[in-house]
């Protein structure tokens, strides 16, 4: 087996309209897909599933999940992104950072899914990482 790159990420949503309204309208991620529950969004060369599972929420057991997910910006759109967040009153669980060679911010999506903006690639990141 020779896995060539990320490809997606599949997460479970409370409600499909209002995170279409933040991976589409604030992540500037495209739609390529949207049924009745679930929508596929595209960006560069990978792509996410969002799932409608309101039923996941009222479980009052811990689910595991995704820890976080990361998804590649450039240095130079990253301080107008960040913004960007701020000014729509998104969660920030890590203000910017420097980190692995690159610039970081943790962000919190409408279902509490931990999202990261990150600037550097994996190859930066291994040369200073232990």
């Amino acid at each position: 087996m020779l896995v060539k790159g990320f490809s997606h990420a599949t997460i479970n949503v409370k409600d499909l309209a209002e995170s279409l309204h933040f991976y589409v309208d604030l992540l500037g991620m495209e739609v390529v897909h949207k049924g009745k529950r679930d929508a596929y969004l595209e960006w560069g060369d990978a792509w996410v599933c969002l799932q409608e599972r309101p039923e996941f929420y009222e479980m009052k057991e811990e689910l595991l999940g995704v820890d976080h997910i990361a998804f590649y910006i450039t240095e130079e759109n990253f301080k107008s992104a960040v913004q960007l967040l701020k000014t729509n009153n998104i969660t920030i669980v890590r203000e910017p950072v420097e980190r692995g060679m690159g610039l970081s911010v943790i962000f919190i999506d409408p279902n509490g899914t931990k999202l990261e903006l990150h600037t550097s690639t994996l190859a930066e990141r291994m040369t200073v990482w232990e």
